[in-house]
């Protein structure tokens, strides 16, 4: 028996592999795809966990060498360096961002939300570098904001992009995403519990066993690439304590109607000033750096992330005129540098001013009462998490949060409580959503929801399109359209080069070949499939990749039918599936 020459086994080697790379993208276009979204939540949960730890290096490195004490110590620096450091960050960024157009300035999570719901996934690239980029120089400058923003769109970008290269279907990058996000927030905070909820809760805005799974994945994956080069640990050391007895817990709610109100007061000003109008982002970006260092020549501890500023909070080194001090000042500065466009996140601003605000009202609490309430340490607690709560409208990833940060379970009853009276105090009497989605509203952008928006949007048209047709010219002979019936199709799609293409049932061509007219049946005529009575519908073309979703706003936008097109095919039909606005329903129902 010959051996099959190089060549030829290197063509069969390379059918194979796209046969099965092929057949790998076929599967994931259904909605129980559950072991290849699996495969891909482990790799994306590599991939991010490698990227935020690049992250995190270029943000360390510069400060290790600056600050004394700490990546965080910021307060070490003299007063030049306070006012200087982040009025240059900040100027760098905006001449920076100058040179793009506006459509790349667009980063954090509301701009993954905003690619997720509205756009099928697609993260662009070019936003991902400037959110890679102008991430490190904002907090290695020491803008008041934080880095979880620009982590969740690093890992949902790089997630993303991912999906895009291997063009995966689109229904599938929302998990893909989902699992960036995850990973992105547990690397970032060596919290995966709180990454999958954050995730689920804030980013997909659902919660399905299939997303679950690649999700926890993903988070679990990015956490340990993390620990392997950053080592183990909790981002904060609490001692075991408890709330002192049940009667603390009215002073506890009205703590969580104080911290609503200063949640609320974060919101609107972050809306207000996302909302005025300058000429440049150079120039937003120079007056938030602006702002940042002059309040940072008196009160320091508004710089960088914060997290010093917390644990020293947790241990009661803050002075009652400090703590009140920093929360006036980090909150007026943080909504303002975000509402500017400065690239970073909300959440790690949130958390110290709820930290600083606890540690407040911890301190009120045993001056009023000295021998009623718990140490102030654990006000500082319930303020990051109702705080986190109450801004970002995810209570559940807030509560997470604040267990994985202090490793202390005793702190999951009293948080609950202050989470569910700060997140109904914010919305209910303030009137105030979550942060990410009243900027967006505010720019005039909605997100896509509702339970048929999340159904179809996790499964893609290969997974329900019919494949039940046949292809043929408009005119054909008696015998080609007999032939055309042996497989018994349920459409026919009459396609003609660089014409429209249109279906015909195929129960109608067969009645017509019943009752033919004498001129076909003796082969004089050719059959002319748009002249035969029956009715035609026009039919439009939609990316294999597509989901569901968007094949419902194609016929919405009035589409008659659908034809899943297999691209680059210049030798055969491009068409794959039929998709009409009965397959949807049926999928639905």
């Amino acid at each position: 028996m010959a051996e099959p020459d190089a060549p030829s086994l290197r063509k069969k080697i390379q059918k194979r592999k796209l046969f099965i790379i092929e057949n790998f993208r076929h599967q994931l276009a259904y909605i129980d795809a559950l072991p290849q979204l699996t495969l891909l939540g482990l790799i994306s949960g590599i991939f991010v966990g490698l990227v935020i730890v690049a992250f995190r290096w270029l943000i360390n490195t510069p400060l290790s060498h600056l600050l004394r004490g700490g990546n965080d110590n910021f307060e070490s620096l003299g007063s030049l360096w306070h006012f200087g450091l982040p009025l240059a960050g900040a100027c760098a960024i905006g001449l920076c961002l100058s040179r793009l157009d506006k459509k790349h300035h667009r980063v954090g999570v509301g701009h993954v939300l905003d690619r997720l719901h509205n756009h099928q996934g697609q993260l662009p690239l070019s936003n991902w570098l400037v959110q890679f980029f102008g991430g490190v120089v904002s907090l290695a400058s020491g803008q008041s904001v934080g880095r979880e923003g620009p982590a969740v769109h690093l890992g949902a970008g790089a997630a993303s992009q991912l999906g895009q290269w291997l063009k995966l279907p689109n229904n599938s990058l929302r998990t893909l995403i989902g699992c960036g996000v995850a990973a992105a927030i547990a690397a970032s905070f060596n919290t995966p519990m709180a990454g999958v909820v954050f995730a689920m809760e804030v980013v997909l805005m659902e919660y399905t066993i299939t997303s679950f799974i690649p999700v926890i994945l993903a988070s679990v994956s990015g956490a340990a690439i993390t620990q392997l080069v950053f080592g183990e640990g909790v981002t904060f050391n609490v001692t075991p304590v408890q709330t002192t007895t049940l009667l603390e817990l009215p002073y506890i709610a009205a703590s969580g109607i104080v911290i609503a109100a200063c949640a609320a007061a974060f919101i609107r000003l972050h809306l207000a000033v996302q909302n005025i109008r300058t000429p440049s982002i150079a120039m937003r970006l120079g007056l938030a750096g602006l702002l940042t260092g002059s309040v940072a020549v008196l009160v320091p501890q508004i710089m960088g992330v914060g997290y010093d500023t917390v644990a020293a909070a947790m241990l009661g080194e803050l002075s009652l005129t400090l703590l009140v001090s920093i929360v006036i000042a980090k909150l007026v500065v943080a909504a303002t540098s975000t509402g500017l466009g400065m690239p970073g996140g909300v959440i790690g601003p949130a958390l110290v001013i709820g930290a600083c605000l606890g540690g407040a009202l911890g301190l009120l609490g045993n001056i009023m009462v000295p021998a009623g309430t718990a140490t102030p340490g654990i006000y500082v607690l319930l303020g990051m998490a109702g705080m986190m709560a109450a801004v970002v409208n995810a209570p559940l990833a807030a509560l997470m949060a604040v267990l994985e940060l202090t490793y202390n379970p005793n702190m999951i009853f009293p948080t609950m409580l202050v989470i569910v009276v700060a997140c109904l105090v914010t919305r209910q009497v303030f009137r105030c959503d979550g942060i990410f989605v009243a900027a967006l509203s505010a720019g005039g952008t909605s997100l896509a929801s509702g339970p048929m928006y999340q159904a179809l949007s996790r499964a893609g048209v290969r997974s329900v399109m019919d494949t039940r047709f046949g292809c043929s010219r408009q005119s054909l002979s008696l015998d080609e359209a007999r032939q055309l019936l042996t497989d018994k199709p349920m459409w026919i799609v009459i396609e003609e080069l660089g014409k429209e293409k249109y279906l015909l049932r195929a129960a109608d061509l067969a009645g017509y070949l019943d009752n033919a007219p004498e001129e076909v049946l003796t082969l004089d005529k050719d059959i002319d499939l748009l002249a035969i009575p029956a009715r035609r519908h026009q039919t439009v073309p939609i990316h294999q990749q597509a989901s569901l979703y968007e094949a419902l706003q194609l016929l919405q936008q009035g589409a008659e039918t659908l034809y899943v097109e297999r691209p680059n095919t210049p030798l055969t039909s491009p068409v794959m599936g039929i998709i009409t606005s009965s397959t949807i329903d049926n999928y639905y129902r």
